[in-house]
Parts: structure tokens; C-alpha cells; sequence
């Protein structure tokens, strides 16, 4: 390992020499070299979907191929329904599920070595929950988010819980946040500092609101701003007003914004204080993939209907609409999966099986390919590849760069709805049916 990062060294530019020493540096600290690797969230430790700092460490060694047979350490069977991903730490992997009626949600961890459940905790139970009206959504779709020690897992209105990871006990509960999500909850928590962030974008009420991760009491709620002007119409009454998004926090200038894309606009937030920093208008609704951020722009997808990818600079205040939009682009655009940003390049896998590279700069598409199946997960980035699961159960291994390069394709008995996750040298794959650790074996034994 010592020489691979000596040769790594040799070969990158002074900004990258930086960024390796000070992971370096990091794992000095740590007890495991690892456990950077952990994946405490939906979209990984950078909240970007990449499984290293700059995602290409190469020193790693994530598998290429598997199949049901193949380089699977262990798959599990995980009872009811979820879609959210797993998240990984010292070596539990925790998720959640619910009966497919809705009425009861439940945490699980599983064992990270061996795939045994640990633990199977009831947490909530709803007598009347709201029918889905889909077979997209689940009721438990939003993902957990874990630090050392606890647990936070989150279905919505239906409860927030904070459970000790050692003996999945409860901490906290909450269980009044409310609003009706009408095709299901989805939005994923977030934690920054001492604040456990949740999306509320409902057909009735929409809100974004930061607890105290020790306690779980608020600390503040903010309601959205857009300009209603559907009148809570649509095909339902306020179906216009819902969406799905998980925001993340970026530094700018030395200080933190809340991206947050809601219905109607997207929003940056203080995520101290709740106080709303700038918007955008868009005027359209149901908005689900996570924000991309670099050299202070924002990247955020509008919503199903028109959907597009905006590049929003983020130095503005108030409705900056009319003059901080950059560019626009409307090409096979995402409308589930969260885009990945790779030097200089923009991937983004459409629920119609295009994958299309756009250029950062100026949102011009590099190319597009149509790679076969639907698409609800969110690809990662990992060992310098592009990991893309869809709804059939394939998972296609793609080489960014200027022309589309396709290393591999893996199959597995079931589609996934879950992004991927990785720790270590291994990939979490939760299909619709079952949690699987894939891991090059040959790699594994040494």
C-alpha cells in the first residue's frame, strides 16, 4: 500500500498533494485506515456520491464483476419493503424497512463481516397510514445517517428516532413533525454540527426544520417561500407543492449554506440558523436528486415534469431568479438518481436508462449512451468507476471520461431501488429483497 500512495504522489499536482496528506494525515488518526471509507449517509462521507476524497485512491480494490455467485461475502434477506440506502460504520450496516401496508417501521442492523441481523427494532406504528398511490415509493425510502455511537433513522412524518448503536435502544423520538407526503415520505436527514436536518415538502405543509441530534427537540423551522400559484392544484389538490429531495451542506467563503431543492424553487439555507440565504424559482414540483456543488456553483435538478439542471452561482441573496442561473440544460436529465461530478464532468443516469456526460462550464452535453433498464438509484464513485444499479437488477461499471467506456456489467436475482454503498473494499447493495456485501474475494483473502 506504502508504494502504490508513493507512486500516487509522484504523479499528482501540488493541489492534489495536499488533499492526499491531509487523508494521510487523517488516517494516522483514525483507528483503521478504513474508516474514512465508512458511509454514514445517503450520499456518502462528502454528501456527492464519491467513496474516497477525490474518488479515484486506487489503492482500494472495489470489485468490477460479481454476480449472484461471484464475489458475494454474504447476502441477507431483509424482510417487508425499503428503499433506503444502507449506511456503514464500524462494522455495522444499518437500514430501514416497513410492512407494505404502512403501519409498522422498523430499524435494522446487520452485521458488516459476517451478514448476521443484529437487530430488527419496531419504532413506529401508524393505524392509518396514507395509501402510497404508486409501486415507485416506499414507506421506508429515507435513508439513516450515522455517526460514532448513534443512529438516526427518519420515515417522515411518521417518526424520527435516534438509537444507540450498540444495544439499539431509543434515545429520542419524535413523532409530531408533520405532513402529509401523500406518495410517501423520502427525504433523507442530514447531520451538520450539533443539528439533525429533515425535509418536509408535503402537499399540505412544507418545511425544512434543524433538531438537536442529542435531544431531538428543535432548534428551528423554516417554511418554504415559493410563489404558490397552482392554488394547490394538480391532479390532486397540493400535489404540485410536494417533493423528495435531501439537501446537503457546502462551505462558501468560510461559511456553510443548506442547499435544499424544494417544489416551486430550490433554496440555500443557513443550516445554523434555518434563515433562508437565496432562491430560485422553477415552477415545478416533485424534485428529488441531491445537489452537486463546486468553485461556487450550485447544480440542481428542478423536478419531473420540465426537468433540468441549473448552475446557480451561490454568492447572491434574496430571488436571484433573474441573475444568478448560469446555464440550463434539459437533455436526459435525472429525475431520480443524483448526478455524480467527475473533473470537470457532470454524469447523470435518467429513470429511461440514458447515462449522459455534460460539460460543467456550460452544461453542454460531452455525449450520451443509452445503457438499458430504469433508473432510481443514484450512482457512485469509486476506485476512479461510476457504479449504476437499476431497476432490473444490473449494475453497469463505467469509466468517466470524454467518450463513454462501460468496464462491466453485474447482475444480481433482484432490481434495486437503494443507492449503492461502500466501505473498505467492499460494496453494500441492497436490492428489493435483500442486503449484499460484494467484495472482490481474492482481494479480501490477503
Amino acid at each position: 500500500m506504502r508504494d502504490q500512495i508513493q507512486k500516487s504522489l509522484v504523479s499528482r499536482t501540488a493541489s492534489d498533494h495536499f488533499q492526499i496528506c491531509a487523508f494521510l494525515a487523517a488516517c494516522l488518526i483514525l483507528p483503521h485506515f478504513n474508516a474514512l471509507a465508512d458511509w454514514p449517509g445517503f450520499r456518502g462521507p462528502w454528501n456527492n456520491g464519491y467513496a474516497s476524497p477525490k474518488g479515484d485512491t486506487h489503492v482500494v480494490g472495489f470489485p468490477l464483476h460479481w454476480s449472484e455467485t461471484d464475489n458475494v461475502k454474504w447476502k441477507t434477506s431483509i424482510p417487508f419493503r425499503g428503499w433506503s440506502t444502507p449506511v456503514v460504520m464500524d462494522d455495522q450496516v444499518w437500514l430501514t424497512t416497513a410492512t407494505e401496508d404502512g403501519h409498522d417501521f422498523y430499524a435494522i442492523c446487520v452485521d458488516a463481516n459476517t451478514g448476521k441481523i443484529l437487530f430488527n427494532e419496531k419504532l413506529f406504528h401508524s393505524e392509518n397510514p396514507e395509501p402510497l398511490g404508486n409501486s415507485v415509493n416506499a414507506y421506508a425510502t429515507p435513508s439513516p445517517v450515522i455517526e460514532k455511537g448513534r443512529v438516526y433513522v427518519h420515515f417522515g412524518s411518521y417518526g424520527t428516532a435516534c438509537l444507540d448503536t450498540a444495544t439499539a435502544k431509543v434515545i429520542w423520538k419524535r413523532e409530531d413533525l408533520q405532513c402529509r407526503h401523500f406518495r410517501g415520505p423520502s427525504s433523507s436527514p442530514i447531520i451538520y454540527e450539533n443539528l439533525l436536518i429533515l425535509t418536509f415538502d408535503g402537499i399540505d405543509f412544507q418545511y425544512t426544520a434543524g433538531l438537536d441530534k442529542e435531544t431531538g427537540k428543535t432548534v428551528w423551522k423554516t417554511d418554504r417561500t415559493a410563489d404558490w400559484n397552482d392554488k394547490g392544484q394538480g391532479v390532486y389538490p397540493g400535489d404540485t407543492r410536494k417533493a423528495h429531495a435531501t439537501p446537503r451542506v457546502v462551505m462558501v467563503n468560510g461559511n456553510p449554506q443548506l442547499l435544499s431543492p424544494g417544489a416551486k424553487a430550490a433554496y440555500s439555507y443557513d443550516p445554523r440558523t434555518g434563515k433562508e440565504l437565496w432562491k430560485v424559482d422553477h415552477h415545478d414540483f416533485s424534485v428529488a436528486p441531491v445537489p452537486l456543488y463546486n468553485n461556487g456553483i450550485a447544480f440542481m435538478v428542478t423536478g419531473r415534469i420540465k426537468t433540468e439542471l441549473w448552475a446557480i452561482k451561490v454568492d447572491g441573496t434574496g430571488n436571484v431568479t433573474d441573475t444568478k442561473i448560469t446555464w440550463k440544460q434539459n437533455a436526459h436529465i435525472g429525475k431520480s438518481a443524483s448526478p455524480v461530478l467527475v473533473d470537470g464532468k457532470i454524469y447523470t443516469v435518467s429513470d429511461e436508462s440514458f447515462l449522459s456526460c455534460l460539460d460543467e462550464t456550460n452544461g453542454q452535453v460531452v455525449w450520451t449512451e443509452r445503457i438499458g433498464g430504469g433508473y432510481q438509484a443514484s450512482p457512485i464513485y469509486a476506485d476512479g468507476h461510476l457504479y449504476l444499479c437499476n431497476l432490473q437488477g444490473l449494475t453497469t461499471v463505467v469509466k468517466p471520461g470524454a467518450s463513454y467506456e462501460a468496464l462491466a456489467t453485474n447482475q444480481l436475482a433482484d432490481g434495486f431501488m437503494a443507492s449503492p454503498a461502500a466501505s473498505g473494499k467492499a460494496l453494500f447493495l441492497r436490492t428489493k429483497t435483500a442486503l449484499y456485501r460484494i467484495e472482490d474475494i481474492g482481494l479480501a483473502s490477503k
